[in-house]
């Protein structure tokens, strides 16, 4: 008997249930195909997101790589750099300065030295990210985190100093990462150099300095505060308009005291319509008193942030009786914390009688300023070794009171007169100089470099110098100065017949110059120009030189247009001479003739418009804003002659 055939109907029924069962199937490994690769891209994310993280990492690791490297000595010969104690260990830090060759040129550096006295060592840090070659910056010290130092401003300028450029940019160095970050604000002090800063509390306060980019010197007397906390800069305005403080200046010395900043001295120019600028030496002492008040338990604007710092210049008099030094400029004061003293090295004393007339007197003398109290000054003289067989002459002479005055002169003659030797303290002083680097660290003064001057010709020094303030026994030399000064009247400017009589002395002379020469030779070398078609940034370079010739005649000035000024604005300036230029090309009248005109000047204004472009960007990037560089442009021309290590 036979099997019996499943029906259609059962075939059918049976296919129906595989297929739903594969389709089925296929669902399944589509979800979970999907769940796979959903799980694939979202571990590919987070692949993608650690390799843009460690991309991050490496990109900010190579931008604050710092090599440190042991360097033979001192830094090379310099002056307007900074010398700062360290705030958090026994180091003195130099930061940035500028050297001018004997053939006129200027070498600005950025580099980083610390000087360890326990080691007798100096290390030099290098960065990729740090601030550009500057000089006449300021830098204040903090030992807040482990020590920083905070940097603001300076200037750089071209090669024979055509032209210079400041920087408004603010940077903190960081001494335990030996790193350098940059502080963006959007208010921040305007572009300076010479300016001071001084750190009271967690407060940096920056006043003065001047702004030159080579068409005038202007000198400013704005204050200004930063908060380390909130890292936000703030100007000080005083309601008041009519009250006392400091007037415009640089170079000036600002001591940090327990009741606010203390200021002295510094420079500025006199500018008078038709005359030529006028240095000024200042003396004036003003103490900044600051304070913070306590918050109102109840603002009278919720709107309004309270403001704790409580600002007002107080000015010091001096009695006309009391001891101070003599007038001067170039020299800066260091602070000796321990005793509450701003101690104070060499300058420069000018007597500008007339246009061709400047005597200079230089000075090496030290002097302290007790900022207690009013203030008072005090000679720092070293100290004289006894004579054998009795007390000091000094001593000896304070006694003349209970002797007799032939007593006394009898004494003194009678003093046996030191042979000049190892012995003298006084055979140990720097020679004079003035913008030498100063700094305290404990109880020992340092002195480094600085500028020396002899006939025309100006000399930047290389010497480093120790002196113990609590001993007061001798300076010691840490590095004598290689730089050869010719004797007084036997430099480059005395004629060739002053050489001639001078027989062998005059050719020693010669050969240590040749000496000099030789020690600067490849430096000079490297910075020969080779013969080239002239660039655009040498045209805006040389635009800028010329700008400032007193010498150049009206109809040039006028029809010449200025960085800073579109095309309307210098049509409106000097719209009559191109009116008149167009009278005599063309016999239109009104409006035609105003036509006329108008394209004259902006055939002119486009001729110079790309050296305009680059004057401006070279403006910039000293950190000018739009404001700043139509100042700029619309200050009178600087007298010639003077020179720019008195700013």
């Amino acid at each position: 008997m036979g099997k019996k055939k499943p029906s259609n109907a059962q075939t059918s029924k049976v296919a129906a249930k595989a297929a739903k069962k594969a389709k089925t199937a296929q669902k399944t490994e589509r979800k979970e195909k999907k769940k796979s690769g959903k799980g694939k891209d979202e571990f590919d994310d987070d692949q993608d997101l650690e390799a843009i993280l460690e991309n991050i990492r490496r990109e900010w690791e190579e931008a604050h790589a710092v090599i440190d490297e042991l360097v033979e000595g001192p830094p090379s010969r310099r002056a307007n750099a900074t010398l700062t104690a360290c705030p958090s260990g026994d180091f003195l830090w130099c930061i940035g300065g500028e050297f001018f060759s004997q053939d006129g040129k200027a070498y600005f550096y950025n580099d980083v030295f610390r000087y360890s006295p326990e080691k007798d060592e100096w290390r030099k840090f290098v960065s990729p990210t740090c601030p550009g070659p500057r000089s006449a910056h300021a830098v204040v010290a903090s030992p807040a985190g482990g020590g920083k130092l905070f940097l603001f401003g300076g200037e750089f300028s071209s090669l024979y100093q055509n032209t210079f450029h400041h920087y408004r940019d603010f940077w903190c160095f960081d001494i335990t990462t030996r790193s350098w970050d940059r502080i963006e604000t959007k208010v921040r002090p305007s572009a300076r150099s010479g300016h001071r800063m001084a750190l009271w509390k967690h407060y940096i306060v920056l006043f003065g300095g001047f702004y030159d980019p080579g068409i005038a010197t202007r000198y400013m007397n704005d204050l200004w505060v930063f908060d380390t906390q909130e890292y936000k800069w703030q100007q000080i305005e005083f309601r008041d308009p009519n009250e006392r403080r400091p007037s415009p200046r640089s170079g000036f010395s600002f001591l940090p005291t327990p009741d606010g900043i203390i200021l002295h001295g510094g420079y500025c120019k006199e500018y008078t319509k038709g005359k030529r600028p006028v240095g000024v030496m200042l003396d004036d002492t003003w103490l900044l008193r600051l304070s913070l008040a306590t918050a109102p338990e109840s603002p009278a604007s919720s709107k309004t942030k309270f403001d704790p710092l409580v600002v007002k210049w107080e000015r010091r008099k001096r009695p006309s009786t009391s001891y101070a030094p003599a007038l001067r400029s170039g020299a800066t004061m260091a602070l000796w914390v321990a005793k509450g003293m701003g101690v104070l090295f060499g300058g420069v004393t000018d007597e500008d009688s007339d246009e061709e007339t400047l005597k200079s007197v230089f000075w090496n003398d030290l002097n302290g300023y007790q900022v207690a109290g009013n203030g008072r000054w005090v000679s720092m003289m070293l100290k004289t070794p006894k004579k054998k067989g009795g007390k000091r002459m000094k001593d000896r002479m304070r006694e003349g009171d209970d002797e007799g005055e032939d007593d006394v002169q009898k004494a003194a003659a009678e003093q046996p007169e030191l042979e000049p030797g190892p012995d003298d303290p006084l055979l140990s002083t720097p020679m004079p100089r003035y913008n030498a680097m100063l700094a305290v660290l404990r109880n020992t003064l340092y002195i480094y470099g600085g500028i020396f001057e002899r006939g025309s010709r100006e000399y930047t020094l290389d010497d480093f110098y120790a002196l113990a303030l609590d001993k007061m026994d001798r300076y010691v030399c840490l590095k004598k100065s290689d730089v050869i000064i010719p004797l007084e009247g036997n430099d480059e400017s005395s004629g060739s017949e002053d050489d001639d009589e001078d027989g062998d002395d005059s050719d020693e002379v010669d050969d240590e110059d040749m000496l000099l020469g030789e020690e600067e030779a490849p430096e000079i070398q490297s910075a020969e120009v080779v013969a080239e078609p002239v660039s655009l940034r040498d045209q805006a370079t040389a635009f800028m030189g010329v700008s400032k010739d007193t010498k150049r005649s009206e109809e040039d000035i006028i029809s010449t247009p200025l960085p800073g000024e579109t095309l309307a604005v210098f049509y409106a300036r000097s719209r009559e001479y191109w009116a008149q230029k167009a009278r005599e090309n063309s016999d239109n009248k009104g409006k035609l003739l105003r036509r006329d005109g108008f394209s004259l000047a902006e055939e002119r204004y486009g001729t110079y418009k790309p050296i305009l472009e680059e004057v401006e960007r070279i403006l910039a990037e000293a950190g000018l804003d739009e404001e700043e560089l139509k100042r700029a442009s619309a200050v009178g021309q600087v007298g010639a002659g003077q020179s720019r290590n008195r700013r």
